[in-house]
């Protein structure tokens, strides 16, 4: 039975051997008749001057924020907003109580009126019937003083006859001297009404004008400013006061922000900032509101670094959106993700994104190895595919850059290096069954 054993033992070996031999040739005959897969391929674009991007964290910052306060002292009669409303440029937002200083502006009213008609008066001058007036009595004043100088001249030829006494002639005399004295008041009376108010009488009154009126101006805007109005369009995010309440002057009454614009405030690598300009564009994406992405525009990088962690802020300008329900989608501390340039390839390679296969530790493609396409009884292209790890670095328009991640070794032993114009396969790259170590390369086949 020993020996039994023994002779069987290598007849059970060769046995499964055999097996062994069959299902490998079996395997073999299966993979070989897969064939060649079918693919679509393009070429290898290059361009120049193509950026890099890196994500960058920002914030959502309202373009502006202003807390609006009181210019006076007052107390609050009349709260017009809310937390939450949206605020047009002008619109008032609370109003102190202006009774008193109303009454104040009407007085002041009043007076600048009266001193503005006392002006007028003096601008016109006199009227003809003032004038007619000095002249009636220039003429009656001269027709006294001719009536008596013809009697001081009568009593004075009766003074040399000793007719009459030395007292009536010196009372005749001193009449007709009275009567031409007043003559010439009413003539200079009468030439003052024609000449009008001295030219220094109309400044005056127009000063005591200006005077008055920067009074009313002064109170006019005093009751002005006992309304708070929004310098701006946007949104109250705060109220500080309310109904009934005294409010000191300067003390604040809401705040008010700026979302029709907004600015993503990044922090930006040092190493990083020289590739940043103003007035780049760059997609902003914010992780709350999948699947949309905004335009932004690069409005000011900020010379000044964080010490602790180099790195410089950078805002960026977005037009913001409304909502069906006229809310701002982009809001005020929301998480925004920025694409900011970090470098300049000088010479990028771009494929497109459908060429890349991911999935693993590292992106690869499918590359047409150089040298080995033919053509079949159909006039169909068949090649080699070569299993090439890369690094992905800027997106252009449906296309990404790429460079090497290894050195890919070909068929014949020589190294792969990317170039412009090599064929990569964009569709059916799924279907490449990876060769194995020791193995022709895999193959594929286009139109």
């Amino acid at each position: 039975m020993f020996r039994y054993r023994d002779a069987m033992d290598p007849l059970r070996f060769l046995g499964v051997i055999s097996v062994c031999l069959l299902g490998a040739m079996e395997g073999q005959t299966v993979y070989g008749q897969r064939g060649p897969a079918v693919v679509e391929v393009a070429p290898l674009v290059q361009k120049a001057g193509l950026s890099p991007t890196q994500s960058t964290v920002g914030t959502v910052d309202p373009a502006r924020v202003a807390v609006v306060g009181s210019a006076v002292d007052g107390r609050v009669v009349e709260m017009f907003v809310r937390e939450g409303d949206r605020v047009e440029k002008d619109q008032p937002l609370a109003t102190l109580l202006t009774e008193t200083i109303k009454l104040e502006l009407e007085a002041a009213e009043a007076e600048l009126e009266l001193k503005r008609q006392e002006l007028l008066e003096l601008e016109n001058g006199s009227r003809p019937e003032e004038l007619e007036q000095t002249m009636a009595r220039v003429e009656a004043t001269r027709v006294t003083a001719d009536y008596l100088e013809k009697e001081r001249q009568r009593v004075e030829s009766l003074r040399s006859s000793s007719a009459i006494s030395a007292a009536e002639y010196a009372r005749a005399a001193s009449l007709a001297n009275e009567a031409r004295k007043r003559y010439d008041e009413a003539q200079a009376a009468h030439k003052l009404a024609v000449a009008g108010p001295r030219a220094e009488r109309i400044a005056q009154a127009r000063a005591q004008v200006a005077m008055d009126d920067a009074v009313v101006r002064k109170l006019a805007d005093q009751v002005k400013k006992h309304t708070m109005y929004a310098r701006f369009s946007g949104y109250v995010t705060a109220e500080h006061t309310e109904v009934g309440e005294w409010l000191p002057k300067g003390n604040p009454v809401a705040e008010i922000i700026e979302l029709d614009q907004v600015e993503i405030v990044a922090k930006v690598l040092e190493i990083h900032i020289p590739f940043i300009h103003v007035g780049d564009v760059v997609p902003v994406v914010v992780p709350a509101l999948p699947g949309e992405t905004f335009e932004g525009k690069v409005s000011a990088i900020i010379p000044k670094a964080d010490v602790r962690s180099r790195t410089f802020p950078v805002k960026i300008l977005v037009a913001n959106r409304l909502t069906e329900q006229g809310e701002p989608t982009l809001k005020a501390g929301m998480l925004a993700r920025v694409e900011l340039p970090i470098g300049e390839s000088p010479q990028a390679l771009l494929v497109p994104k459908d060429a890349l296969v991911l999935g693993g530790a590292t992106p690869f493609v499918w590359i047409i190895g150089p040298g080995t396409v033919q053509k079949d009884e159909r006039d169909w292209s068949l090649a080699d595919a070569i299993q090439v790890p890369v690094k992905t670095g800027a997106e252009l328009e449906g296309m990404i850059e790429i460079s090497l991640a290894a050195n890919p070794v070909q068929a014949d032993g020589n190294s792969l290096s990317l170039k412009a114009g090599m064929l990569v396969v964009v569709r059916g790259n799924e279907r490449i069954t990876p060769s194995r170590p020791g193995q022709p390369p895999s193959q594929v086949t286009w139109r």
